[in-house]
């Protein structure tokens, strides 16, 4: 198990939101929508699966230059968006000395596909003369440099670098929801322990790519036919793909304070995992985490802002741990989302420091009982990350 929960001197305190999805843009979207209690699922673009599609943007806002977003595939411009917003919202934004010492850490996926050459490549292979040498002239020709079948991962961190002027140090993970919960526990670790003062950590995930919701239903992860909240896919397990990009400024109170800048919440913890999956590893490891923490919870304050993908049977294990506490309020923000994997995590630390912020709870989102009303205020958050497959991780976010 590793984690970033050491006790240091050196808080973290976030302070920048930058958050897009099919709920809308920014934080007080988000949380509008969320208390309206009316999930944004799409039906019709690829039946029968079911998925969460971006809000309208004008990308114009926070990628100026049209050059700039006609050599970005969609899940860059989302990712290079939000991070404009949280840079916005940070107060850093265009802050060329600040930005020159800003790490970023990013959390992102093989990047999209050229669907046109993968239907030109498969169309003619079947009756070419020579199918080693046209499947040979066919990726050299068709394919961009940026391109290895799929794009490089780590292009939106170059976006954001161009774009936004970000260049400090840059890390990309690779690694599913993984991949989220370490970029967030590296940036803590990093704040902790003095190497990092400040760093824009998130990553984004387009839901509209056909070749992606393919490899999903091969390993039966697919939602469809009709949308249900997570707690209820009992007889239909599976994630709805989720279009959203996430972005948080962190940064240390010292760095924070020196400027100026507002906390919105502080970062207290960060732990990941990954189990064999057997029956019953997914409970345990939650148990394993949750350990780390219990002793800072303050009974009657905390809330769960839960990563629960749908699938199977990662989801039903995580309802089962959670059902051991009673007295704590669950919400799962998939419902309204969708899952996005590599970004899930840094958008659910996102909304639990709305929520502490606040010192509320946005109501149940469905009648399983898994979620309940909270009208106490909410002082903590517990974020949980359960891969789909593999990875656990969980965080500890503190008014």
């Amino acid at each position: 198990m590793v984690d970033a929960a050491r006790g240091a001197a050196r808080e973290a305190w976030i302070t920048g939101i930058g958050i897009v999805s099919c709920l809308g843009e920014g934080p007080d979207a988000h949380w509008q929508a969320l208390g309206a209690g009316k999930p944004q699922a799409d039906t019709t673009t690829y039946p029968p699966y079911i998925i969460h599609k971006i809000a309208p943007l004008d990308f114009d806002k926070h990628i100026p230059k049209k050059g700039d977003q006609r050599q970005m595939e969609a899940w860059q411009r989302i990712g290079t968006y939000a991070a404009g917003l949280a840079l916005e919202s940070a107060g850093v934004k265009g802050n060329a000395e600040i930005l020159s010492h800003t790490d970023m850490i990013v959390a992102a996926g093989g990047g999209e596909r050229d669907i046109a050459a993968d239907t030109a490549i498969l169309s003619g292979l079947p009756g070419a003369e020579k199918p080693d040498a046209f499947l040979n002239e066919r990726l050299m020709s068709d394919l961009r440099p940026t391109l290895f079948l799929a794009q490089l991962s780590n292009l939106l961190a170059g976006n954001i670098s161009i774009v936004h002027g970000v260049t400090g140090s840059s890390r990309t993970f690779m690694g599913e929801e993984s991949a989220g919960v370490d970029a967030v526990r590296i940036a803590l670790s990093r704040i902790e322990a003095g190497q990092s003062d400040i760093a824009l950590v998130g990553g984004s995930h387009n839901s509209e790519r056909p070749d992606l919701l393919m490899l999903y239903e091969f390993g039966g992860f697919a939602l469809k036919d009709k949308f249900a909240p997570v707690w209820q896919r009992e007889g239909k397990p599976g994630f709805a793909l989720a279009a959203l990009g996430a972005f948080l400024v962190i940064e240390s109170r010292a760095h924070a304070e020196a400027r100026g800048a507002k906390r919105i919440a502080r970062l207290s913890a960060v732990l990941s995992d990954r189990c064999n999956r057997k029956p019953g590893d997914v409970t345990a490891a939650l148990k394993r985490l949750w350990g780390r923490i219990s002793a800072r919870l303050q009974p009657g304050k905390v809330a769960v802002i839960s990563g629960a993908s749908g699938t199977a049977p990662a989801t039903a294990e995580e309802c089962a741990f959670l059902a051991e506490h009673k007295d704590v309020a669950v919400r799962a923000t998939g419902t309204y989302l969708g899952h996005a994997f590599e970004p899930q995590f840094p958008m659910n630390v996102a909304l639990a420091a709305l929520a502490v912020s606040r010192g509320s709870l946005y109501p149940p989102g469905d009648d399983s009982g898994v979620e309940r009303p909270m009208d106490g205020p909410v002082t903590q958050a517990v974020v949980t990350a359960i891969g789909h497959w593999r990875g656990e991780g969980m965080a500890l976010v503190e008014a």
